[in-house]
């Protein structure tokens, strides 16, 4: 085991989202061990970043599933952004059918709707733990208006009149037909890699950015075999990294489809599973 990979929401992050002690004492001990540890996740930077400080982790963080990887030290080393055009048919579409979109971009998040934006965090926080705290979701919502990192709009078209960098599209609605009919409108796209963070969502970003062989390029780079790679995640967005990685862990919470992937499931995330599954491999290193 040279390498571990660990998701965020539902993963590494508890109920509170935020890293426990004993996950972000386990991630130091595997790191003075000689073992790397990143991060695979579906946030942006911005938002995966302050978790991570306030644990005092020093980690590279494999960001928007993989359209933005940043060093340890928060430098960009990759970027990946959609095609403009086809950004603006994923629009249409979601007009069409009433699914809220939201566009992460390079310059922040943007959306039309605060009520929708505020479903889409409260979705993702209830997807990951029952028990999420709501209150917590609402406070950090505020702050990210505050701080300018997620901004309203009426139209789309001026932002790509600016050439800013587009990342992923985040679609939301609890009228599950509504998201199949827009997956099913871009599923055989193959410009896009569809995938899924909670209940009531869809994730697009560009083919190439994909946990999975944003993880993959990571090892290659420092010699790391695929096989000395493990991934730890609990959802859909996960399973490209958990396919390919060497030993494949799911969170005891996690969803159906990525149990039955995984090679083994550890305690959920709110029973410090991340550290449980770290331990539990150390003691074989």
């Amino acid at each position: 085991m040279k390498l571990i990979a660990i998701d965020m929401d539902g993963t590494l992050l508890n109920s509170a989202g935020r890293v426990t002690a004993e996950n972000a004492a386990a991630i130091k001990q595997a790191q003075a061990q000689g073992i790397e540890v990143v991060i695979a996740t579906g946030r942006t930077y911005y938002t995966a970043s302050g978790p991570l400080r306030e644990a005092d982790l020093r980690v590279p963080i494999i960001c928007l599933n993989g359209a933005d990887v940043r060093d340890q030290d928060g430098r960009q080393l990759t970027r990946i952004p959609l095609d403009a055009s086809l950004f603006l048919e994923v629009d249409q579409a979601c007009q069409e059918h009433g699914v809220h979109l939201e566009v992460c971009t390079n310059e922040g998040i943007y959306s039309k709707s605060k009520e929708k934006s505020l479903q889409i965090r409260l979705d993702i926080a209830q997807s990951a733990n029952e028990q999420a705290d709501e209150e917590r979701v609402r406070r950090q919502f505020a702050d990210y208006i505050a701080s300018g990192y997620l901004r309203w709009t009426d139209h789309f078209q001026p932002l790509l009149d600016r050439g800013i960098d587009i990342y992923k599209l985040l679609l939301f609605s609890l009228d599950q037909e509504a998201l199949a009919h827009v997956k099913h409108t871009f599923i055989a796209c193959e410009a896009f890699c569809i995938t899924s963070s909670a209940h009531h969502n869809l994730e697009i970003n560009h083919r190439d950015a994909q946990k999975g062989i944003a993880l993959e390029r990571w090892a290659a780079k420092r010699g790391i075999d695929m096989n000395e790679v493990v991934a730890i995640g609990d959802n859909l967005n996960d399973l490209s990294m958990l396919q390919k990685a060497g030993r494949s862990v799911a969170m005891g919470n996690a969803e159906e489809e990525v149990k039955r992937i995984c090679h083994w499931v550890t305690k959920t995330n709110n029973e410090h599973g991340v550290a449980y599954a770290i331990r539990e491999m150390l003691q074989n290193v």
